[in-house]
């Protein structure tokens, strides 16, 4: 085992792909325990870490949220979405949460949303009166409720990682935890909007708000055709990532009609550069997954656990302030397929139900997506709204009080995750 860790240390602290990371880790803890012969096992680990038939999905789903972006979708949901609250003080603040939680419903990746969404809300929000610092912290922090709402890369990623808990079972549990999320959210944005003054607009008329919704409503259909078809038994998890796909390209194509082979080019040329990341993670961590269950880490860990406090809740919160640790120094799924083969069984073990886990654990990771040093989408979304990191960071502090709160909810009560699940088995 130290052999393991001195390699994924080192390598990790001069800068080496989290991908090469593992694989080498990896391969010198087998190398440690059993010689030559144990590596003629890494290419076997290689090949089944991606040859889950469920993976499919994953492609699927980068390409139905670039269709969505390079048809324009984001304008047609910001204008539902400012319909509905336009008279209320701080309305853009509000309309950048809500149309994140319909994007979610797109998308899997926070960095997704970030950039569809911030580019057309920033600007505007700016134009209108709000700190360019706080345009930007609410747009990234909005963007992490993606990863939450299913469809998500994350949850598809992990179900693949673990093998014992089902996709349909994460999508489900994500739904409460992504609302309370956005509701969070939401209540920090009316209060800062009342507090700083921040500009209401005019009231949409009816009938304008009308023909919004309408506009919109064919791109609202595309979560239902996922979920519907996936909850209810219809369909796979890759076949209704399948129709989403080729749903979005008619809609894009003959309904909005501003979506062209061009766009649908460029959508596949991100599509296969992301899934690209995505597959060799997945690849290189079945690697280390290997490792990690041969030497026995999990044990210990839940061993080390158990000494610090023997009640559950304190665990649980200790998991996630580690959980927020590494997700300040990595991104999300590579925190993911490195801590969640050696956590998962540590917390099983201790008797955390193995579905709550799951969901907190996704939870915080992505809520350490906005958190520095790393903290991609605040990055990009700072980037977008010219504006330095540093300042992003301060103005995103009421929202992360805000996540906190909905941790501690997710610890409290883990009904929260698994109700639905549950009502779905019965």
């Amino acid at each position: 085992m130290t052999p393991a860790i001195i390699v994924f240390v080192v390598l990790l602290l001069v800068g080496t792909p989290v991908a090469v990371v593992m694989a080498l880790s990896g391969l010198a803890g087998g190398f440690a325990m059993g010689g030559e012969r144990m590596l003629s096992i890494i290419a076997d680990r290689m090949f089944s870490g991606v040859s889950g038939f469920m993976l499919i999905a994953v492609p699927y789903f980068i390409f139905t949220a670039e269709l969505m972006n390079q048809g324009g979708l984001t304008q047609k949901l910001i204008a539902f979405n400012n319909a509905l609250f336009g008279r209320v003080r701080g309305a853009l603040s509000h309309v950048n949460i809500s149309v994140s939680v319909f994007f979610a419903g797109l998308t899997g990746a926070a960095i997704t949303d970030t950039v569809a969404i911030g580019k057309i809300m920033i600007p505007e929000m700016k134009k209108q009166g709000y700190d360019a610092e706080y345009a930007a912290a609410i747009t990234a922090c909005s963007s992490i409720i993606g990863p939450i709402i299913p469809p998500s890369v994350v949850m598809v990623v992990y179900a693949t990682l673990l093998r014992d808990i089902s996709v349909i079972d994460l999508f489900a549990g994500g739904i409460i935890p992504g609302l309370l999320m956005a509701v969070a959210l939401l209540a920090v944005s009316f209060f800062l909007a009342w507090k700083r003054g921040y500009p209401k607009q005019a009231p949409t008329p009816l009938k304008v708000a009308g023909i919004a919704f309408l506009v919109a409503l064919p791109a609202m259909i595309v979560p239902l055709i996922i979920l519907g078809g996936i909850l209810s038994g219809l369909t796979t998890i890759t076949e209704a990532s399948g129709f989403a796909a080729v749903y979005a390209i008619v809609i894009g194509m003959v309904f909005y009609r501003n979506l062209t082979l061009k766009k649908i080019w460029d959508a596949l040329i991100v599509t296969v550069r992301f899934s690209g990341v995505v597959f060799f993670l997945l690849a290189t961590s079945a690697v280390l997954g290997w490792f990690v269950t041969r030497s026995g880490i999990a044990r210990d860990a839940a061993s080390l656990i158990t000494t610090f406090s023997d009640s559950m809740f304190l665990q649980l919160l200790l998991v996630c302030l580690l959980l927020i640790i590494i997700g300040t120094v990595m991104d999300v799924l590579p925190a993911l397929v490195v801590v969640a083969p050696v956590l998962v069984p540590a917390m099983v073990q201790l008797g955390v139900d193995p579905l709550h886990f799951a969901i907190l654990m996704i939870v915080v990771l992505n809520i350490s997506n906005v958190t520095p040093p790393v903290g991609m989408t605040l990055m990009t979304a700072a980037r977008i709204a010219n504006v330095p990191f540093e300042r992003a960071i301060i103005a995103s502090l009421p929202f992360y009080f805000a996540f906190i709160a909905v941790i501690l909810l997710l610890v409290i009560f883990p009904s929260l995750s698994t109700w639905i699940p549950s009502l779905l088995k019965g």
